[in-house]
């Protein structure tokens, strides 16, 4: 009896020990890795900053599920927007990298109009 006892607390320190292992924050790194987000746009601007960083700013088609109709991206390879002239509409893909969101691929696509699918 005095055996199963002592087992059984065993067991329980080695599931509370689990418990409050597993419950410990998830390191920054693996909280801000998300998937790129895809959506269409047509694009507004590029412009380089005083500190040398390029951005661009999208106007984001009605539909998106962001709350901004035009928004700033970062861009850290400058040949993704080799022949790509402003007021194209684009395709593109970003993350948040560094607090900031960045592109990490855009092309040219056909126009898409509001309320219908894009392609």
């Amino acid at each position: 009896m005095l055996r199963f006892v002592l087992m059984t607390a065993l067991s329980l320190a080695t599931v509370d020990g689990a418990a409050a292992q597993s419950a410990e924050p998830q390191p920054v790194e693996a909280a801000a890795e998300a998937a790129p987000v895809t959506t269409y746009a047509r694009l507004v601007s590029a412009r380089e900053e005083a500190d040398g960083k390029l951005y661009v700013r999208l106007k984001l088609i009605p539909r998106a599920k962001i709350p901004f109709t035009v928004q700033r991206f970062r861009v850290r390879d400058r040949a993704l927007l080799a022949g790509i002239a402003e007021g194209s509409w684009v395709r593109f893909t970003a993350k948040h990298i560094d607090g900031e969101n960045t592109l990490t691929s855009i092309r040219v696509t056909a126009e898409c109009k509001r309320f219908q699918e894009c392609g």
